[in-house]
């Protein structure tokens, strides 16, 4: 398969967002001190959604998202919500856990996170990262690194794993980011979107899902940041819609 090389603007994100540093940290930092920080969702990160035998091993592994901040009981996050859909999709009961930290890289789940949530069944892995890998400023080169490590040590250990892995958030649709910090958050997690990409793409048994429809009213927590359980639900129902359209739930 021959490679895409991304656009001009998208190789030089990293370059621009340095050069518009002194104001996009003071912003950074402004936005730190005044957006609430929501907790994660209360412990245990792992259920049970449908009924029926021969049931489906879900693991969401990721960031905040994966820890379903913004929500105040698992089942109502991203997790939850997956089993919830995968279930009605595939009419067969899914047990699901999360796995990963508030503020996670794809480094730090890499370091910290993938052995442990490695170590029990998978169906299906739904990798969200990216975001704070975005925050950070940390080059497409070392993102596309670490995905390829996440996707490379779950098919070591479950080789017949479907793999899904979410785009980037639409940081240009974040109300409460101010210009330019928006516009260099958004052109940068392209890069690093565009970098995982195509490490996903050239895998087999592994999807990444295009970039998501415009947000709903009520998508978001009280932050503004992270999803409420209404954005949790369409988040998980547009992943498991593309997925299915994409054949993956073929091979479940």
């Amino acid at each position: 398969m021959t490679e895409t090389r991304p656009p001009r603007a998208l190789r030089l994100s990293r370059a621009i967002a340095v050069a518009q540093a002194p104001v996009i940290l003071r912003q950074g930092r402004r936005l730190r001190r005044e957006t609430p920080r929501l907790p994660d969702a209360p412990l245990p990160w792992e259920g049970t959604a449908g009924d029926g035998e021969r049931p489906l091993h879900l693991l969401v592994l990721g960031d905040s998202t994966a820890a379903g901040v913004g929500v105040d009981h698992a089942e109502l996050g991203l997790a939850g919500r997956l089993a919830e859909a995968l279930s009605a999709r595939t009419g067969r009961p899914v047990q699901w856990r999360a796995r990963g930290r508030n503020g996670a890289t794809a480094r730090d789940v890499v370091r910290h996170h993938l052995d442990d949530a490695l170590d029990a069944p998978v169906d299906v892995l739904f990798l969200t990262v990216g975001a704070n890998d975005a925050l950070a400023l940390r080059s497409a080169r070392s993102f596309e690194r670490d995905v390829r490590r996440i996707l490379d040590r779950t098919r070591r250990a479950h080789p017949h794993a479907a793999v899904l892995m979410s785009s980037l958030p639409a940081f240009f649709r974040f109300r409460l980011l101010p210009e330019p910090l928006r516009r260099t958050l958004y052109r940068h997690s392209q890069a690093l979107e565009s970098a995982a990409r195509a490490v996903v793409t050239s895998r087999e048994r592994a999807h990444m899902s295009p970039p998501p429809p415009p947000y709903t009213d009520g998508f978001f927590a009280s932050d503004d940041f992270h999803p409420s359980a209404l954005g949790y639900r369409d988040w998980a129902d547009f992943a498991v819609e593309d997925a299915a359209l994409a054949g993956m739930m073929e091979l479940l």
